[in-house]
């Protein structure tokens, strides 16, 4: 962790809870790109969230609930 952060950082990730995935390094495989009905989705959420475009946490919940649904 980096110098200076340990305030913000909350008790939960302290106790050895898992490492969120943005601050996680990349994964060496690539990742398939989103279909356009994911794209779709995605940007649907940035415009509820206020966003004018989705960012890494819009891609990443549209690419999880369509493996879920998946399943």
């Amino acid at each position: 962790m980096a110098e200076g952060l340990g305030q913000f950082v909350t008790k939960s990730y302290a106790k050895g809870k898992p490492t969120p995935f943005w601050e996680k390094p990349q994964p060496k495989r690539k990742g398939k790109p989103l279909t356009a009905a994911q794209k779709a989705a995605a940007k649907r959420r940035a415009k509820a969230a206020g966003r004018p475009y989705p960012n890494l946490v819009d891609n990443a919940a549209v690419r999880r609930s369509s493996r879920k649904k998946a399943k």
